[in-house]
């Protein structure tokens, strides 16, 4: 790690009784020695029961739909991303030499994946209850403003819609590999966008890869446009 650890646990509100567990979550594949993948997977899935359970005690007259929306717009990369940004994770990772040179410490989906990591650190370290109590603090101004009110449109949904508003071919997600048991599989899923280079994720299903690429392809977009 770039800097000191102490450094990051003020910034995510946790001090780790094994402090190798927040090195592995900080450490990229392109890095040598033992990465964060599982750790991203393990994170990626308790953050998701966090969500789904705190949403459904805060709006207990929600339908599931709706519950569905608000979760994704809760978990997406972008979402995790920003936490990756404000605890400024970039400065902590451990990358690899190329990826370090293509600004990897700078990319959403590493800050993303990062901190999903940290949340399966976190666990392993002390456990679901101050996961959990964790996590909610994090998202506690997120979860304060979210209603089922308000259009969640996740980012397979807002790709589409900005290529066909500019009559563009739709893009087509291909999964080019997957890993693991039936019960414990992680997915590596391209989007494919004309015009552009394909993106690549991969995720603990094939919806979240899809997802998290669909992202990626859309940020893209509006980065080229502002140019």
């Amino acid at each position: 790690m770039k800097k000191d650890a102490k450094d990051l646990y003020s910034k995510i509100g946790y001090t780790f009784i094994n402090p190798q567990l927040l090195e592995q979550a900080l450490t990229h594949r392109s890095h040598k020695g033992q990465h964060n993948e599982r750790l991203e997977f393990l994170g990626d899935s308790i953050l998701s029961f966090v969500i789904a359970d705190k949403l459904y005690e805060q709006f207990p007259k929600a339908r599931e739909g709706d519950l569905s929306r608000m979760r994704s717009t809760l978990v997406r990369g972008q979402t995790l991303a920003e936490f990756g940004v404000e605890f400024k994770l970039g400065d902590f990772l451990r990358l690899g030499p190329g990826e370090l040179k293509s600004g990897g410490y700078r990319r959403e989906s590493t800050l993303a994946d990062a901190v999903e990591a940290i949340i399966g650190a976190v666990f392993l370290d002390s456990g679901i209850g101050n996961c959990q109590e964790l996590i909610l603090a994090w998202y506690a101004s997120r979860l304060n403003a979210i209603s089922p009110e308000v259009n969640q449109k996740d980012p397979k949904t807002l790709l589409q819609e900005y290529l066909q508003a500019r009559k563009l071919q739709l893009p087509s997600y291909t999964v080019i590999d997957t890993k693991g048991q039936a019960h414990n599989q992680m997915f590596t899923v391209e989007c494919a966008v004309e015009g552009l280079d394909s993106f690549t994720c991969v995720g603990t299903s094939r919806r979240k890869a899809e997802q998290k690429s669909a992202e990626m392809a859309l940020q893209k977009l509006k980065n080229e446009v502002k140019k």
